[in-house]
C-alpha cells in the first residue's frame, strides 16, 4: 500500500488526475491524503468534488479556508464569490452531497505510524501535538453539531491571536479555525498575523509559523498547504509546503509518505 498527500487543488483537476497516473494511484489498495482547498478559483473544483466523494474509501481530506468558506456560504444562504468559479457546484443536483461530504471531514489527520500531522494551513507554535488535535476536534463537534451555523457564521475574525486569550467556546473555535485554515505569520510574541500573504522575505518584521520555536514540534512532520508563496520551501526538515500554486500557473506537488520524495507537475496554461 502507498500513501501519498497532494497540496492544494483549487480546481486544477486535469493536474491532479495527472498526478495521479505518474505514481500510478491505485483506489482498491492505495491512499492519498489532501491538505483542503479542494475548491475554488481553479477551472474544474465540480470534478475535483466528485472524485473526492466518489472515492472517500481511499482518498481524504482536510477543511481548508476555501471549503469551509463554501459550505457556510451554503448553510447560511450567502452569495459566493464570482472569482472563486463554484457555478457548477452550487448547481449540481449532488450539492447537497458535496456539503454533507464537506461537513464531515476534519480540520487535521494524524498519521501515527508516519508521525506525521496532515492539515491546511498549519500547526499552532504554541500547542503541543495532542492538545492541538484536541482543539481540532472540538471545533470539528462545532461545525458538525446542531448550531453549525452559529459558529460557521461567526468564523470570520482574527481574534482570539493566542491561546491565552481563549474566554469562550466561540472563542476557541475561530483560533483553531485561525490556525488550521488560515495561519502564515505569528509576531516576536508569537501572536497570530492573519492579515499578511506573501513570501516571508516581504515581511522581515513576521515569523512563518513553521520558524517560531520549531523545536517545539521537532519530532513529527507536519505536512500544510495553503501558502503557496513559499514555493514549496520552508528550510525546516519536518515541515512540508505542499501549495505549489497550481491555480496561479505554478506546479501541483504530491509527496510520498515512505520515501518523503516530491512529484510535481505544471500548471496547464489556461
Amino acid at each position: 500500500m502507498q500513501r501519498y498527500v497532494i497540496g492544494d487543488l483549487q480546481g486544477c483537476y486535469d493536474e491532479f488526475q495527472q498526478l495521479l497516473q505518474i505514481v500510478d494511484f491505485n483506489p482498491s489498495q492505495d491512499r492519498l491524503y489532501l491538505v483542503g482547498d479542494l475548491i475554488a478559483r481553479g477551472p474544474n473544483s465540480l470534478a475535483c468534488l466528485e472524485y473526492v466523494v466518489d472515492n472517500a474509501s481511499s482518498v481524504f481530506t482536510t477543511l481548508g479556508n476555501h471549503d469551509l468558506h463554501f459550505l457556510a456560504c451554503q448553510r447560511l444562504n450567502k452569495a459566493i464569490n464570482p472569482k472563486d468559479k463554484l457555478e457548477s457546484i452550487v448547481a449540481s443536483p449532488r450539492r447537497s452531497e458535496f456539503c454533507d461530504y464537506l461537513q464531515q471531514q476534519p480540520l487535521a489527520i494524524w498519521l501515527e505510524s508516519y508521525r506525521s500531522l496532515i492539515c491546511h494551513a498549519g500547526l499552532s507554535p504554541e500547542l503541543p501535538l495532542q492538545q492541538a488535535l484536541q482543539f481540532a476536534h472540538q471545533a470539528q463537534q462545532a461545525y458538525q453539531g446542531n448550531d453549525a451555523d452559529y459558529y460557521l457564521a461567526n468564523m470570520y475574525r482574527n481574534t482570539p491571536s493566542t491561546r491565552n486569550q481563549i474566554a469562550s467556546e466561540l472563542d476557541a473555535f475561530c483560533y483553531t479555525v485561525n490556525c488550521f485554515t488560515r495561519m502564515r505569520f505569528v509576531n516576536k510574541n508569537g501572536q497570530l498575523e492573519l492579515n499578511y500573504k506573501g513570501h516571508p522575505d516581504q515581511h522581515p518584521e513576521l515569523i512563518p509559523w513553521f520558524n517560531y520555536h520549531p523545536q517545539n514540534h521537532k519530532h513529527i512532520n507536519v505536512l500544510f498547504g495553503h501558502w503557496a508563496a513559499l514555493n514549496g520551501t520552508t528550510h525546516q526538515t519536518n515541515t512540508f509546503a505542499l501549495d505549489t500554486g497550481c491555480v496561479w500557473g505554478n506546479k501541483l506537488s504530491l509527496l510520498d509518505l515512505n520515501s518523503k520524495d516530491i512529484c510535481t507537475v505544471d500548471a496547464k496554461k489556461q
